[in-house]
C-alpha cells in the first residue's frame, strides 16, 4: 500500500510522517531528500547550476539511500549537510529541471515496489504515485509554517528572522505551484488535513485515522 502525503514547505511533512510509518510499520521515504541530496551533490561538484544537462547526470547516477534517519549519498552521510540554508535556497534549480525529476521519481516508484510505503514530496499523489491507495495533503498558513521552520532553525543552531524565512517560504511557495513539471497542487482524491493549531500527536492520530479508513476500503472485510 501506497500512503502518498504532499504540501507545502514547513508543513511539517517529514516529522509526521516519518513518526506515521513508524507507527504502522511502513517503509518511509522522504523525496524532498531526495532533490536536496542532488544540490549537495551539484555543490561538491561545483556543477553549474545553468547546466541542466550536469545535473540531469547527477539525478540519474547519485545513490541515494535511506538508513533509518540518515540520508546517505553514494555513501556518504548527508543528513546534517542537506539541510543547511544554502541548500534550500538552490533546490529550485534540481526541481524544475524536467529530467533531474524524471530520474528522481523514477528513483522513488522502484524504491517503493514490493513495499507498505509513506512517501511525502510535493507531486507524490499527483505524478509519481497517482495510482496510491491514499492520498493527503498536508499544509498549515503561511505564518505557521514560518514560525516552526525559525524554531527548526534554531534548534540546529542557525539564525533568521520570521519575515526573512516568511518571504523565503511565499518566494518558494510561488516556485512550488508554478513550475512546468511536479508543481505543488493537491490531487482531486487526496485529503486536505491543515495542521494549525494542532499538536504533533493530534495531527498523528489524524494521519493515522485516514490510512486506516483507506486500507478499509482498499482491503474490505
Amino acid at each position: 500500500m501506497i500512503v502518498a502525503i504532499d504540501g507545502p514547505a514547513g508543513a511539517g511533512k517529514s516529522t509526521i510522517t516519518q513518526q506515521l510509518a513508524k507507527r504502522l510499520r511502513f517503509a518511509y521515504l522522504d523525496t524532498g531528500a531526495m532533490y536536496r541530496a542532488i544540490v549537495v551533490a551539484a555543490m561538491k561538484r561545483n556543477t553549474a547550476w545553468d547546466d541542466a544537462a550536469a545535473l540531469a547526470r547527477l539525478a540519474e547516477t547519485a545513490q541515494i539511500e535511506f538508513e533509518g534517519d540518515r540520508v546517505l549519498l553514494d555513501g556518504e552521510d548527508v543528513t546534517a549537510a542537506i539541510r543547511v540554508p544554502a541548500v534550500g535556497a538552490a533546490i529550485h534549480y534540481v526541481a524544475d529541471n524536467p529530467q533531474v525529476r524524471h530520474h528522481l521519481v523514477e528513483q522513488q516508484r522502484r524504491l517503493a515496489q514490493g513495499k507498505n510505503l509513506v512517501t511525502e514530496g510535493r507531486d507524490q499523489g499527483t505524478v509519481a504515485f497517482p495510482e496510491a491507495e491514499c492520498k493527503i495533503y498536508l499544509t498549515a498558513s503561511p505564518e505557521e509554517r514560518a514560525r516552526r521552520r525559525v524554531e527548526d532553525l534554531r534548534r540546529r543552531g542557525q539564525t533568521a528572522t520570521f519575515e526573512e524565512v516568511l518571504a523565503d517560504q511565499n518566494n518558494r511557495d510561488h516556485r512550488d505551484q508554478t513550475r512546468p513539471v511536479g508543481r505543488l497542487c493537491k490531487a482531486d482524491d487526496a485529503i486536505e488535513v491543515c495542521t494549525d493549531g494542532l499538536t504533533p500527536e493530534q495531527v498523528l492520530e489524524r494521519l493515522e485515522a485516514i490510512v486506516r479508513e483507506c486500507q478499509t476500503r482498499a482491503h474490505p472485510g
